[in-house]
């Protein structure tokens, strides 16, 4: 299998990077996170680059690209511990389009409009059928009841993607933001997030159900897969620089033999999870055998959560007790690997989805 992007996908991920470098480095982020927790010039900045038009259809203005497309985009976010809410914008989108709202998705490409997938719920552990939002209609018109926890990207929102329950099983509901109470923080990572509560809020209803919300999870999991990667190599970057330049008994403690070998374990690590996420991906983009694209997909999520936790954990502790100060981007980079293990599903539900297969 061939794990090297294409000419287009290496531009746009060289393109990400160099922008990230110049204008979102660790200090820029500090600032936006001590602000308002996203940065409207970074987002209008995405826009102009493409990444907002990245994922929706030449039909409706952008560039129809897949999670291959996405992946370094995702990697590039992951170095940089982006926090603004890109990958729900791009699961919604993804919803949207296929349950035919696409009008408004020129305003996306543009970054004028803002979207998140307001899927998960309290107590229901990563269940796609475990939802207990549910939709009432009278006549033509759709209104929805219940509750989402911890929506990422809903605080900047202006339209969220419900999934409830009706009388056919499990459906997907367009909502503006409005019509919606929010309770907003921050998660542990440092991204915006809100518990969004649905009393009688009116809803459209898209087409497709639950077999379009679960492709559209298997999706938003492979690119959390390609984020975690970026993340990873991120914490054996710098802590491969400082075990060269941290110095012990007058020699870099880089020099020890027991550290290298623990700094080989984990670019091993590192390794493994991007050949794992290179084949989720591809698998996320062939959509003709959703058994094998979960197969695929649930394997990738185990072995990267293992990669996510190993590496930086290791990475704090060679780290020493700085390692954990707020000062210093990887123990961010320790809170967002702990994150991303459990976006999408945590390694204990993966495992059981594959061994069911």
């Amino acid at each position: 299998m061939n794990f090297d992007y294409n000419e287009e996908q290496q531009l746009l991920a060289d393109s990400v990077r160099r922008y990230l470098a110049k204008s979102y480095d660790f200090e820029a982020r500090k600032n936006i996170v001590a602000g308002h927790g996203w940065s409207a010039q970074a987002w209008a900045q995405f826009a102009q680059i493409g990444l907002t038009g990245l994922p929706v259809s030449a039909e409706h203005g952008g560039f129809g690209g897949g999670a291959v497309d996405l992946m370094g985009v995702m990697e590039a976010f992951g170095e940089a511990l982006v926090v603004e809410p890109y990958l729900p914008l791009v699961l919604a989108v993804r919803l949207v389009e296929g349950g035919g709202a696409g009008e408004f998705l020129p305003d996306v490409v543009e970054g004028k409009t803002k979207l998140a997938l307001a899927h998960n719920e309290k107590g229901v552990r990563f269940a796609v059928d475990a939802i207990r939002t549910r939709a009432s209609r009278k006549g033509d018109a759709w209104t929805l009841d219940g509750e989402k926890a911890a929506i990422i990207g809903a605080p900047t929102a202006d339209r969220l993607v419900v999934s409830a329950r009706d009388d056919d099983g499990v459906a997907l509901f367009l909502v503006d933001i409005g019509s919606v109470s929010l309770q907003a923080y921050r998660t542990m990572d440092e991204r915006l997030a809100a518990d969004v509560v649905l009393r009688g809020a009116q809803a459209r209803r898209l087409e497709g159900g639950r077999a379009a919300l679960e492709g559209a999870i298997d999706f938003g999991a492979a690119l959390v897969c390609a984020e975690a990667v970026g993340a990873i190599k991120f914490a054996c970057d710098t802590t491969l620089e400082y075990l060269k330049t941290r110095k012990q008994f007058g020699v870099p403690i880089g020099t020890f033999q027991a550290l290298q070998h623990r700094m080989v374990d984990m670019v091993i690590s590192l390794e493994q999870a991007r050949s794992m996420a290179c084949l989720a991906a591809s698998k996320a983009d062939a959509e003709r055998d959703a058994r094998e694209r979960a197969r695929a997909i649930s394997a990738a999520k185990v072995k990267i959560a293992d990669a996510a936790r190993h590496v930086s954990q290791e990475a704090v502790q060679l780290h020493g007790g700085m390692g954990m100060s707020e000062e210093l981007k990887v123990s961010h980079t320790f809170r967002r690997l702990t994150v991303l293990a459990r976006e999408h599903g945590d390694a204990d539900h993966h495992l059981a989805r594959l061994a069911a297969l």
